[in-house]
């Protein structure tokens, strides 16, 4: 197994594999590297050399009772890609990976990274505030933040559901994909996993994406019922300064696994232009 061992003394369980141009996976909450699978055996066919960690807390890395916050996720990104020596890099993130990856690209990723992609994003802000009315309120995040704390595998289980957009008539329900959700979830520690729902629901990415001047691609389904596209997606295009967006009408939060064959190609197109 491939770690590396941070500046506080955590390990980040990372995979690495081929060679070419590298792409970078970021997961979403609460999940691990593995949730890339689909697009890390694309790629890697294409002749890229694909990476994908677990973030602190998550999967196989360190369970840290420490550091759950979007400043130190991406500094251990930062620390990773040094490890590496990744240039020229293209930075992919899904839900909460999507703001670890525009805080890493704002905060530490000049001369590193050659483009970045927001999948199902978190960015700009989810939680209501008087600055952002539209949002979603506190009281939702504090609900997932009992159902994990306290019943985390049953809960985790039911998450499945809106998380793939399940619950919607006529959808083709795959059992392999829920238990692989929770099978991932599960391999985390529960006070990551309870920590982490602050930093994805209350961390402000408004002068992160202003800040970033290389090419970034906004993808979002329009039936997510995670993190609502009217709230996310389609306010952060309008703060990037060279921002692209796909949306895609009905495709659930968990896009990348059940519409993985529509968003590996929109992502090869982008990474090629």
């Amino acid at each position: 197994m491939s770690k590396i061992i941070v500046k506080d003394g955590t390990e980040i369980y990372y995979k690495d594999w081929g060679a070419g141009q590298p792409l970078v996976f970021h997961h979403g909450w609460p999940l691990s590297g593995d949730d890339w699978d689909g697009q890390m055996m694309f790629f890697l066919g294409q002749g890229y050399r694909v990476i994908a960690h677990d973030r602190r807390g998550h999967g196989r890395s360190g369970q840290t009772p420490n550091g759950h916050d979007m400043d130190t996720y991406a500094a251990d990104v930062a620390e990773l890609t040094q490890a590496l020596d990744l240039k020229n890099a293209i930075h992919i993130g899904h839900s909460t990976g999507g703001g670890e990856v525009i805080r890493y690209v704002a905060k530490h990723g000049k001369d590193r990274v050659a483009k970045a992609v927001l999948i199902s994003a978190v960015t700009p802000l989810m939680v209501k505030t008087g600055n952002n009315p539209d949002g979603v309120p506190l009281s939702v995040f504090d609900e997932i933040r009992k159902g994990t704390a306290t019943q985390r595998p049953q809960y985790f289980q039911d998450f499945t559901i809106p998380f793939y957009g399940y619950n919607r008539e006529g959808a083709k329900v795959s059992q392999g994909i829920r238990d692989n959700w929770w099978r991932q979830g599960m391999m985390g520690g529960i006070k990551a996993h309870v920590d982490c729902i602050k930093a994805f629901s209350e961390t402000d990415f408004t002068e992160d994406l202003k800040s970033v001047d290389l090419p970034v691609l906004v993808m979002h389904g329009e039936d997510d019922q995670i993190v609502p596209f009217p709230i996310s997606g389609a306010k952060a295009v309008k703060l990037l300064k060279n921002g692209k967006l796909i949306s895609y009408p009905g495709f659930p939060h968990g896009m990348p696994a059940t519409e993985a064959e529509t968003i590996n190609k929109d992502l090869l197109a982008f990474i090629k232009s």
